[in-house]
């Protein structure tokens, strides 16, 4: 009798520490599942000690009073967000508080910065400290699990637009769970041995069958749920108002750049006119180097630059159009609409980082199918009297052409024939000042040439934008020196698929055709487009063909296999009951969360998401009555005016107009079930679309 009883209390130790570890490794799987917000060792070294240090606790407290183990867990916390801030930190618990938020507002991958990784720090040790303790104090099989379940599903959420998969992550963790059952269920070694490749097996099933799921293609993303930053300005003086003094001391070094070929480097992009002066209406948000890509999704070249800074002011950061990765740089920020890079400080002498871009490569074709985006911010023309003088010069110069990239192109032509380029020209870009130019002077800088095309371009409904950068610059072995007389600006129309194209309304100086030694690839095809379109008036090719569109049904995949058993039967239920759940919890958080201007804000999202067009952010309120109408006129275009109201004047708005617009909301929304058929709203359903 002593053999066996005295085997039982080493038996149960032994199950205890092996749970106990597999609660932990748990955990820290859950917590790695963060590494498409946070890729890199920084992640690594936080959720390694924050799932390992609760364990350790609940080893030597044992079933000790569960105060006594708690206490020891909260100082060790405190003490590895001591290590992860190197220093004690008076703004923690803010930090705890505000990462959620800051997390939805960054491009991923987000900097590794203590104010965000912190929030990984507290989930993944609660988790381990809920877990361990819950194996310890009680008999229960997995329940130990579910705090980290949890974890790993903000990380899922969180992690929906970064790079990578977290399906091998989902595999571990199945296969952990499946461990800590057998070993808390009393079985023998032999099980646990022979269980764990059991599960893993079935964990290789369900990873190859998790991308044919219909969640995998269209995952739900909080970021376009979430408030993201105002315009801002960036810089006291614009960088459109010091191109005029740049030309005058042209012999400043600004900076180098070693790429693989010439381009123009790309500074700010302005894209508001007020008929005074061009402002940005860019909303920069933090990322740790990834820049999304434009609205091109075909041909490209690809782009590298090592940029070094020498007096370049200000904190905007050039770089070849358009990049997509930028390395090197600590406060990085980009405005994923324009792709304009900022860094968080003005960067000092000898400051260098490394930039990817992806130079869109569009064919002749492609240009002339291609027709200007509706966007009435984009064609605005300020209020007055020019309005009229302005629109028949454009249709003088554009006469003939047939196609909005004629257009553009004849745009471009007319004011590189009619005036001159000359460094020493008075200064401005007002209404006023472009007037003169057009009129009298035919004299200027890029600063007026580009403008003018801007404006002029607004008349004829084409969605405009002026862009200040630089000009190659002066060769030598490789690396281009950039110095304040390579300014340059020039500006851009977006067309539907291609996103903004450029236009070089700017002539070389005194007749020559570039008045620097090296003239950029995007010029040289610029001019080349326009010798082409201009000589053809713009005109299609009859009888080409249009690409044949691919089905949605064809896009869709083709069908998963069926995950065996109660794994299978599990994940079906769980995804209906999100199906049926998440879009009620939308609605109710939008109807209930915040003052009155963000009500009105949610009825909105609420009505433009009943419409199916909710994952348009960019569009207007007259966007949406134009696509939509429907006869839905008479709630919808109150609804839109409160909108309005919102964006101008937030500070106005009554709880009885947050009360108005969801009742127009609800309006919209029942007359849009009835307009759109049964299956159509299944189909949204299902793939976790916001929907009906």
């Amino acid at each position: 009798m002593t053999g066996p009883v005295a085997t039982m209390p080493a038996a149960a130790g032994w199950r205890r520490l092996l749970a106990i570890a597999y609660v932990a490794a748990i955990a820290g799987v859950a917590g790695w599942g963060f590494h498409r917000v946070f890729p890199g060792a920084e992640l690594l070294l936080t959720v390694a000690p924050a799932a390992v240090a609760p364990a350790l606790v609940a080893v030597f407290t044992g079933r000790r009073p569960l105060w006594l183990a708690l206490a020891l867990d909260v100082l060790l916390w405190f003490a590895g967000a001591v290590l992860l801030y190197r220093g004690f930190a008076p703004e923690l618990v803010r930090d705890v508080a505000d990462a959620w938020q800051s997390l939805l507002t960054t491009l991923l991958p987000a900097q590794p910065e203590p104010r965000l990784l912190i929030l990984v720090h507290t989930l993944v040790w609660a988790a381990a400290t809920a877990g361990v303790e819950t194996v310890t104090r009680t008999g229960t099989r997995i329940a130990a699990a579910l705090p980290a379940l949890l974890v790993f599903g903000a990380a899922l959420l969180l992690g929906v637009d970064g790079e990578g998969s977290n399906l091998p992550v989902s595999a571990a963790l199945f296969v952990l769970v499946a461990g800590l059952a057998l070993v808390r269920d009393g079985r023998s070694p032999g099980w646990v041995l022979g269980g764990v490749p059991v599960a893993a097996a079935v964990a290789a099933v369900a990873l190859a069958a998790g991308p044919l799921l219909p969640v995998a293609a269209q995952p739900y993303d909080p970021r376009k749920d979430a408030d993201v930053p105002p315009p801002a300005r960036v810089d006291s003086v614009s960088p459109l108002d010091r191109v005029s003094a740049w030309l005058q001391f042209p012999d400043r070094d600004l900076f180098t750049v070693k790429a693989d070929k010439p381009m123009n480097w790309r500074l700010a992009v302005l894209d508001r006119y007020d008929g005074v002066r061009w402002t940005s209406s860019a909303r920069f948000q933090p990322t740790g180097g990834r820049v999304p890509e434009g609205a091109w999704t075909g041909r490209t070249a690809t782009v590298r630059q090592t940029i070094t800074f020498g007096g370049l002011p200000g904190t905007w950061l050039p770089a070849a159009d358009r990049p997509v990765r930028v390395d090197g740089v600590r406060g990085l920020a980009a405005d994923p609409e324009s792709g304009a890079l900022l860094s968080g400080a003005p960067p000092g002498k000898g400051f260098t980082y490394e930039v990817t871009s992806l130079v869109p490569q569009p064919s002749k074709q492609e240009l002339l199918d291609a027709g200007p985006v509706r966007d009435a911010a984009l064609t605005a023309f300020p209020a007055g009297p020019q309005e009229a003088l302005f629109g028949r010069l454009a249709r003088q110069a554009t006469k003939g052409a047939r196609t909005p990239i004629a257009q553009a192109y004849r745009l471009q032509n007319h004011l590189r024939a009619n005036a001159a380029y000359e460094v020493d020209a008075p200064p401005g870009h007002s209404l006023k000042a472009l007037e003169f130019f057009l009129r009298t002077t035919h004299r200027g800088t890029s600063e007026q040439f580009a403008s003018a095309f801007a404006v002029l371009a607004r008349t004829l409904g084409l969605p405009s934008r002026v862009v200040v950068g630089f000009r190659p610059g002066q060769p030598s072995g490789g690396i281009y020196r950039v110095k304040s007389g390579h300014v340059t600006v020039w500006a851009e129309i977006k067309f539907e698929k291609l996103g903004w194209r450029p236009f070089y309304p700017t002539p070389g100086r005194s007749g020559a055709k570039d008045d620097h030694e090296v003239v950029s690839s995007e010029i040289k095809e610029s001019e080349a487009l326009a010798g082409e379109f201009t000589r053809d008036s713009g005109a299609a090719k009859p009888g080409t063909p249009e690409p044949p569109a691919v089905p949605a049904e064809e896009a869709a995949g083709h069908p998963g296999w069926t995950i065996a058993g109660v794994a299978g039967a599990g994940l079906g239920t769980a995804y209906l009951v999100l199906a049926a759940a998440l879009p009620w919890w939308r609605r109710r958080a939008r109807r209930t969360s915040g003052g009155p201007a963000q009500r009105v804000l949610g009825a909105w999202r609420q009505a433009c998401d009943d419409l199916g067009v909710g994952g348009e952010p960019a569009l207007t309120a007259a966007d949406v009555l134009d696509r939509r109408g429907d006869g839905l006129d008479g709630h919808l275009r109150p609804l839109g005016e409160l909108y309005n109201r919102v964006r101008y004047a937030p500070e106005a708005v009554t709880d009885q107009a947050a009360v108005d617009a969801w009742r127009h909301s609800d309006a919209v929304r029942r007359a849009a079930r009835r307009l759109t058929p049964l299956r159509a709203r299944l189909r949204r359903r299902l793939l976790l679309r916001p929907s009906l």
